[in-house]
């Protein structure tokens, strides 16, 4: 009977402490598995590709190179969500620099006009633009190249894309429900600043408690049922 008594001792304190914690993991983790990960990442809004001629790619490097301040050490060829040909340069210490390969000049950084028309056909339904704003500081909405354009979206889905004004290329896809995915995922791994590391103290410590109420609750489980006689266990 000494058994049950602890157990149920442990079981309902520490019950009291963790069962708040407990709560938000369940409740969280339903979200997580009722909404596919797909959709919170808005890719059903993603619009399809333009195909671009390989033919209109051909610039060679030196001739990018003649529009750059120093040798990079990396020069891509590619479009952009418009199908547009770019040269993307990169350097070890300075910020990428975008060539537009049909004005042939310098694109980067880009202006509000070209970040939001990027956004707007890299989504489908073209959306009315709701806010512009240049990002310079990392949140935990975003933490991709800085600096980047925030163009949010007046839709239902409250959709904003982040478009990194250094290569034209677009960073992120934020809507209202990944931010709500995002809250839930803070509150699940208990890191409630960056809403990344799951491997705090707080943490392990909160799971290691929540185990130890559950295996209680286990131990309590025959003499519950009366399938154990019990005497006095508080």
């Amino acid at each position: 009977m000494k058994l049950a008594a602890a157990a149920s001792w442990v079981h309902k304190w520490l019950a009291l402490i963790v069962g708040v914690q407990m709560l938000l993991w369940v409740g969280s983790g339903l979200f997580f598995a009722i909404y596919p990960i797909e959709q919170v990442r808005s890719e059903h809004r993603i619009a399809p590709p333009h195909a671009l001629p390989l033919a209109l790619t051909t610039r060679s490097p030196a001739e990018v190179a003649a529009l750059l301040p120093e040798a990079p050490t990396r020069v891509t060829y590619e479009q952009d969500v418009a199908g547009h040909p770019v040269a993307l340069a990169e350097f070890a210490e300075r910020r990428p620099i975008l060539i537009d390969l049909d004005d042939w000049r310098v694109a980067s950084p880009l202006s509000v006009e070209a970040a939001t028309l990027i956004a707007q056909t890299y989504v489908t339904d073209a959306p009315r633009v709701r806010e512009t704003r240049l990002v310079t500081e990392e949140s935990t909405e975003y933490r991709g190249p800085l600096p980047a354009w925030r163009i949010a979206f007046d839709d239902a889905e409250g959709l904003a894309v982040y478009v990194a004004a250094d290569t034209g290329r677009v960073a992120a896809r934020r809507s209202d429900l990944w931010r709500v995915y995002d809250a839930l995922w803070a509150l699940h791994i208990m890191d409630w600043r960056d809403h990344e590391n799951f491997n705090t103290g707080l943490l392990i410590v909160s799971s290691l408690t929540a185990l130890i109420t559950i295996l209680a609750g286990f131990i309590l489980f025959p003499y519950r049922l009366g399938w154990i006689r019990r005497r006095n266990i508080g």
